[in-house]
């Protein structure tokens, strides 16, 4: 059920840029990846009704374009302590 669950999700961009998302969407990180992929398969943007960005500390809904992602992660941890994408 959503909202269990705070994932962090890092958007690398092509810039070399990366986007840090906190949200309560999905309750674990096979579901969001399977959201994100299906995202990325379709060409359209990934849709977070329950979303941090940044250092926010209310829970927005957040559109994100995909079309410049190179790779994304998600994890349950910090984002510093996630180390490089892969």
């Amino acid at each position: 059920m959503p909202g269990d669950i705070m994932l962090i999700m890092r958007f690398h961009l092509v810039s070399g840029e990366d986007v840090s998302v906190m949200s309560e969407d999905f309750s674990g990180e096979p579901e969001a990846l399977e959201a994100i992929a299906h995202a990325l398969d379709e060409r359209r943007s990934l849709v977070l009704t329950q979303a941090r960005y940044g250092g926010e500390s209310d829970l927005n809904g957040v559109v994100i374009n995909l079309a410049n992602v190179v790779s994304v992660r998600v994890l349950k941890t910090s984002s510093a302590e996630a180390g490089q994408y892969l």
